[in-house]
């Protein structure tokens, strides 16, 4: 019996030895979606990925732009709006250094993570704002195509082209 009882404490232990990490991890914002490889990085890779980035956002501005085939009574609108829905500047939504967060209690990172959220939503909420200023400007055609190029434009680099999920459609992966 003494072996069965030392098994179970080993395994009870374990058990909640696992459990703890993985509710630290979760206080810590382990397991958001936004943590990507290279999320917060800075130097001379980040910023290569930040100019291919905005260049690729320029392109797909640019091509919007041309089949929305704006009147020149639209022009202002559009430069507000692609100017209003420019990302945020990336120092400010790094992911917070891991070393500080080990430093706070576990209310202290999630109000962290919570401030983070608060400022993400700000954004989102001027985002919004910025189109529908826009969306307001255009004709139904054009409403149409802006939708349609709107739709999942998300997906794109990361799942394939239009949200065409599955492994087939992302590059480096055989299906």
């Amino acid at each position: 019996m003494t072996s069965l009882k030392k098994r179970i404490l080993i395994a009870s232990t374990a058990a909640a030895l696992l459990a703890g990490a993985s509710l630290s991890a979760f206080a810590m914002g382990g397991g958001d979606r936004c943590d990507g490889p290279g999320a917060g990085q800075s130097g001379p890779r980040a910023e290569k990925m930040h100019k291919m980035m905005g260049e690729r956002m320029a392109k797909r501005q640019a091509d919007l732009k041309e089949k929305l085939k704006l009147t020149p009574a639209q022009e202002s609108s559009w430069t507000a709006f692609t100017a209003a829905t420019q990302p945020p500047q990336m120092h400010g939504m790094q992911r917070p250094d891991p070393a500080e967060m080990a430093k706070l209690t576990t209310p202290q990172r999630m109000e962290k993570m919570q401030a983070m959220k608060t400022e993400r939503d700000a954004q989102m909420i001027k985002r919004l704002e910025a189109v529908k200023a826009f969306y307001a400007t255009l004709n139904p055609e054009q409403q149409k195509v802006f939708d349609a190029e709107t739709l999942n434009h998300h997906h794109e680099g990361h799942m394939g082209k239009r949200g065409q999920h599955g492994p087939q459609n992302h590059p480096g992966m055989k299906g």
